[in-house]
This record gives structure tokens, C-alpha cells and sequence, in this order.
């Protein structure tokens, strides 16, 4: 039996309902000895945990803009190609950060390119300015974002950007899970951080407040409800190593760091809603 320090639960409801089921492929085995994966269809994506925390922050502010899986696609596939999906502090000329963003282009100052939220939202805001950006090859729509001097470049990464888009938007339901080796200490601010993290990235609001920690309820249910539930729960597993987290359960399937996230996400209890456990 595994041994744990002193924890705090958090709660989000997140609705019940039917979701729909996306695609992935693969890019090699998961890093060891931690590291995250998503696999849908038979496509397998790895990631090491520095990559898993970009795309699911790129993925999270995706759905809290009710941006199309097919925006999602996009981002994660051009944050591959321009900096292999790290928040890199230098680059070709003045390039900086996930999308390789230029302070000489306009897209901010080197402090807020190299803040992933800011960079991610500007990649979002020139993307929803092209018209029919989602009926375009992922490459295309990348291409008249970035203006890259390789074009075609942004295609190489178009299948497991499609792939990492549905598992952390939610549409392929517990496909996406870390193997996380536990911090053993305790913080007993971690769950105000929680709190704070989906707040700020998911606009979730903190409505019941006791010793065990917070509920925030979503007025919502069906299968957007779902997805959402599933996006965050994704978000939070891919975040666990920074965040100190150690269980998260939602819909029937729970996962835990230490040896048990080899197993990914398993068969767990009904739950009210994506439920958080805090070292």
C-alpha cells in the first residue's frame, strides 16, 4: 500500500452526458521514467511532462474561448513544429516562446511572448481572423499565422496535433494520462493554486468552500458538459507533477501518480464531477 501525506480534495462538477469519440497516432515510447501519452485509434502520441504541461494549457484555453477542436489541431501542430512544444527563451532572429512569436512582428514584448497564455492567445486571435481556417489543411492555416519560410512544414506534426486536440479537449475521454513519480512533501497551499489554475484557465468559480476543499458547479449537462468535464480532468493530470497533484477522478475512471499512473486512467466509482486530490 502506498504511503501518502496529508491531502486536500477539490470538486468541479461537470454535467453527465454522451461525447463524442476522436482520433491518434505515435511518436515514440513515453519518456522515462515520467512522461505523458495520449492514444485514440490506435494513434499514440508521448510527450515529456515540460511538452504535456504546454499542450494542455494550449488545449485549455482553446475550449474555455469555445474554440473548434479543429483551432486546438492547429495550435498544438505549429507549437510542435516551431519549438517542439517547449517555451523556448530564444530562436531564429527574435523569435521566442511556444509559437515563436516575434516582438518586432507585433505580437507583444519579450515578457509577454515568453508567457505561454499571452503567446497562446495571440496564436488564437490571428487564427479566428482567417476565414475558413477550419476547412484547411492543418498546415495552411498554420502557414497564414506564422508565415513560416517552410510552409509545408507545419503538416509533419497535423496528425498528432489532431490527436493530442481531441484527448485534451475532451472528445476521446480518458486517452490522455501522465506517469507522474509523487513529491512526497506537503504544501498546504497547493490547493489554492488548484483553485487559481482552473479559475484563471477554465473559468471555473469556486462556489462551496469547506475544510475538504471546493466545488465549482457547471449549469450545464449532456455531452458539452462531458467534454468539458473530460478537458479538465486531462488538463489536471497534465499539470500534476508541477501542481502536487496525486489523484483526480471524473466519469467512472480515476487516476493516481506514483506507480499507479502506469495504468493510466481506471475504473473508479460514479463521482459528481471532476475531483481533485492535493499532497
Amino acid at each position: 500500500m502506498r504511503v501518502r501525506s496529508a491531502v486536500t480534495t477539490l470538486a468541479v462538477l461537470a454535467g453527465v452526458g454522451a461525447v463524442g469519440v476522436a482520433v491518434v497516432r505515435g511518436t515514440g515510447p513515453l519518456p522515462d521514467p515520467e512522461g505523458c501519452t495520449a492514444l485514440v485509434e490506435g494513434h499514440h502520441v508521448a510527450l515529456d511532462t515540460e511538452q504535456a504541461e504546454n499542450a494542455a494549457l494550449i488545449a485549455a484555453i482553446g475550449v474555455h474561448r469555445d474554440l473548434p477542436a479543429r483551432a486546438v489541431s492547429i495550435a498544438l501542430a505549429t507549437a510542435y513544429q516551431e519549438s517542439k512544444m517547449i517555451n523556448v527563451e530564444h530562436g531564429d532572429r527574435d523569435s521566442l516562446g511556444l509559437f515563436q512569436q516575434r516582438p518586432s512582428q507585433g505580437w507583444g514584448t519579450e515578457a509577454q511572448i515568453l508567457d505561454p497564455v499571452h503567446a497562446t492567445n495571440a496564436f488564437y486571435d490571428a487564427l479566428v481572423k482567417i476565414d475558413g481556417y477550419e476547412s484547411m489543411r492543418i498546415t495552411e492555416a498554420a502557414q497564414k499565422v506564422q508565415r513560416s519560410a517552410y510552409p509545408e512544414a507545419y503538416e509533419d506534426h497535423a496528425e498528432d496535433g489532431r490527436a493530442l486536440a481531441s484527448a485534451l479537449t475532451g472528445w476521446s475521454a480518458h486517452t490522455f494520462t501522465c506517469v507522474v513519480r509523487p513529491d512526497e512533501t506537503y504544501d498546504d497551499q497547493r490547493l489554492s493554486v488548484v483553485q487559481d489554475e482552473l479559475r484563471n484557465v477554465f473559468g471555473a468559480t469556486a462556489t462551496k468552500v469547506s475544510t475538504r476543499g471546493v466545488l465549482v458547479e457547471e449549469h450545464a449537462d449532456g455531452a458539452a458538459a462531458r467534454r468539458q468535464g473530460w478537458a479538465m480532468a486531462s488538463y489536471l493530470v497534465a499539470q500534476a507533477k508541477r501542481l502536487g497533484i496525486s489523484q483526480v477522478s471524473y466519469d467512472g475512471r480515476v487516476w493516481h501518480d506514483g506507480d499507479a499512473s502506469e495504468d493510466g486512467w481506471t475504473a473508479h466509482g460514479t463521482a459528481d464531477g471532476v475531483e481533485v486530490t492535493v499532497r
